[in-house]
């Protein structure tokens, strides 16, 4: 977990939680042209929406604004309730996934909802390490 007194500002956990979205954004994307669903602006918010919705709910479950860059437990805890409550939604609006999406959805957002926290944190560390600290505009 990132340490400082910018974790908690306003612009700090809007930006990861955009990221979050943009993540999923960009795994509904990716999904939709690997299967040759098509690449339109409806077929990728039908994809992306349910797990949209479970990030959001996990956020506001998490009070991730707290902490949004912390990867335990809140960025495990909106990594899972993404990818189950998503699931969920999906199973009950449209049709239960195939096991086979199941896992990739959970290994995929796991990838991206951590990857961008944990290479966040890398580079905050290692800015406090050489004592640069973080950019201020």
């Amino acid at each position: 977990m990132v340490s400082n007194q910018t974790e908690h500002s306003p612009s700090r956990w809007a930006t990861v939680l955009l990221t979050d979205l943009l993540l999923i954004f960009v795994f509904a994307t990716v999904g939709r042209a690997q299967h040759e669903s098509g690449i339109t602006s409806l077929g990728i918010l039908s994809t992306a929406g349910p797990f949209v919705v479970a990030c959001i709910a996990g956020w506001s479950v998490t009070q991730n604004w707290n902490s949004p860059l912390s990867l335990w437990p809140n960025g495990v805890l909106v990594w899972l309730i993404t990818v189950i409550g998503g699931l969920t939604l999906r199973a009950f609006f449209d049709h239960a996934p195939a096991l086979s999406f199941q896992i990739v959805t959970l290994l995929a957002l796991g990838v991206l909802l951590l990857g961008h926290r944990l290479v966040r944190h890398v580079i905050g560390r290692n800015r406090k390490k050489s004592g640069s600290g973080p950019r201020t505009k």
